[in-house]
């Protein structure tokens, strides 16, 4: 399944829901199938900036694979981990600096998350990139 494809379909299943009160509780449903991370994982070199939350952020591979394992104390945080793990965790470098997280407007992440959420969502997009854009570099020396 492309990164397209995974998008299209989480906007597929929030659009089975009609407000937002359920949207959150699928948010908070996925979050609570994230696999727990290992003590020794949660170190503070793996704590993001920029999310009110902790944020795990764990990025192992090469730029033909990257795979990403993540998770939060915040239950609606670890449902939008849960999203950006089911789009960009095991793809290649280029794929994921070649799309946008379109899910996250087209679901309507943006109007509805508050702006501390939404600075964590854009942290932890922002480290996937970044991570694509070291492995890339790597690659192409």
């Amino acid at each position: 399944m492309s990164i397209d494809q995974a998008q299209r379909e989480i906007v597929d299943e929030f659009s089975l829901f009609d407000d937002w009160m359920d949207r959150y509780q699928y948010l908070i449903d996925l979050g609570r199938k994230l696999p727990e991370l290992p003590e020794q994982d949660k170190s503070d070199d793996r704590l993001l900036d920029g999310c009110q939350s902790q944020v795990w952020l764990i990025a192992e591979g090469n730029a033909d694979r990257l795979e990403f394992r993540a998770n939060s104390d915040a239950a609606i945080v670890s449902g939008l981990i849960a999203l950006i793990l089911r789009v960009y965790s095991g793809r290649s470098a280029r794929e994921i600096l070649d799309s946008e997280p379109e899910f996250v407007r087209d679901i309507g992440l943006s109007q509805h998350l508050s702006p501390t959420r939404a600075n964590g969502l854009n942290a932890m997009l922002g480290e996937i990139r970044r991570q694509a854009e070291l492995a890339q570099a790597t690659a192409d020396s």
